[in-house]
């Protein structure tokens, strides 16, 4: 099935046999139009990319409470019966074909619209709020896929040339949280000299590399762990964040994190220490050391954690066969409890 929330989610449909590829969108759903345009409003003849437009019964009215988005993107339809004047289509934005039967490609986005985490997200927006700030001189927005899967957005930032102290993330989050919500808010702010562009001057967003490991700058200076528990909670949201190193001071959300990371997390360390912990514990003062101090309360139950934490770090320092060795001399001894 093929559609946006706007025309109720889905408006075209194609069956799709065994081995089957590529597939196309499909045909449209009884009562819907699907209409492949181009730039000046004409239907694209076979084969030729255009804009996809839909009309029918399925187009909402519009956009609560946003009626110059409305106008953008909810159109008049030339193509009613001229009983029905008062029909609209919906300005999808894919680049789309008609196959010479009928079905209709999906060629990709004309704009940069991406959807991370759910949310439908307009690049452009987040870049022209970043180009908003008094240091930049220019700002691009892309999507990266961590190792997880999950998706991110990196700004790429050129700042002024008499630019003399560059903005922190935290910084960059306080200016963008003014206009924007979290879920737009990059995960990555990477600093380049000039952006890379392609033969013909555009910027070249393929060209762009992806964000590192390295714990970005924050305001607040790096601590490091200073015990067993907070070095085991600190590796594992490394390892969740995809950087090098976490201090116990920092904040996770400063960090890149985001509200699905901190549910992956608080389970990790709910599975590590054998607790269950609830969401809110790290929430609530999202970094390592408000998260140990926590857990360490009351004290006979903070000397249990610190020994599973301890525990835990030793097994991770082994490898694959020095931890079958021990599983097996285990096996051979059983006089000897696991602890």
């Amino acid at each position: 099935m093929y559609g946006p929330t706007e025309t109720t989610i889905w408006s075209a449909i194609w069956p799709v046999p065994p081995g089957e590829g590529p597939i196309p969108i499909g045909r449209p759903i009884g009562n819907n139009q699907l209409y492949v345009l181009d730039p000046l409003g004409r239907p694209a003849p076979i084969g030729v990319a255009g804009e996809l437009y839909i009309g029918g019964d399925g187009v909402a009215r519009g956009y609560r409470n946003r009626p110059e988005l409305t106008a953008q993107r909810f159109a008049p339809n030339p193509f009613a019966a001229p009983a029905s004047e008062a029909e609209r289509m919906y300005r999808t934005g894919d680049a789309a074909r008609f196959r010479a039967d009928g079905t209709i490609d999906f060629l990709g986005r004309l704009d940069f619209q991406v959807k991370v985490n759910g949310h439908r997200i307009e690049l452009g927006e987040i870049e022209t709020h970043l180009a908003a700030h008094h240091a930049v001189q220019e700002a691009v927005v892309t999507v990266h896929a961590n190792a997880l899967g999950d998706q991110q957005l990196a700004a790429h930032i050129v700042l002024h040339q008499q630019t003399t102290e560059p903005p922190t993330p935290a910084d960059w989050r306080n200016h963008l949280r003014r206009h924007l919500p979290d879920y737009m808010t990059p995960a990555h702010f990477i600093y380049h000299q000039a952006l890379p562009l392609t033969p013909n001057r555009k910027i070249d967003r393929k060209a762009l590399p992806a964000p590192d490991i390295y714990r970005p700058e924050l305001k607040s200076q790096y601590m490091a762990p200073r015990n067993d528990l907070e070095r085991l909670l600190a590796n594992l949201l490394a390892e969740l964040l995809e950087l090098d190193k976490v201090g116990v001071l920092d904040n996770f959300f400063e960090l890149g994190g985001h509200s699905l990371q901190a549910t992956r997390y608080v389970a990790r360390v709910g599975q590590a220490l054998r607790l269950e912990l609830p969401l809110w514990t790290f929430l609530r003062a999202p970094s390592v050391a408000a998260l140990a101090e926590h857990l360490l309360e009351p004290p006979e139950a903070g000397a249990r954690l610190m020994r599973i934490a301890q525990l835990q770090l030793q097994l991770a320092a082994l490898s694959d066969d020095e931890v079958q060795a021990l599983l097996q001399s285990k096996r051979q001894a059983p006089q000897v409890k696991m602890t």
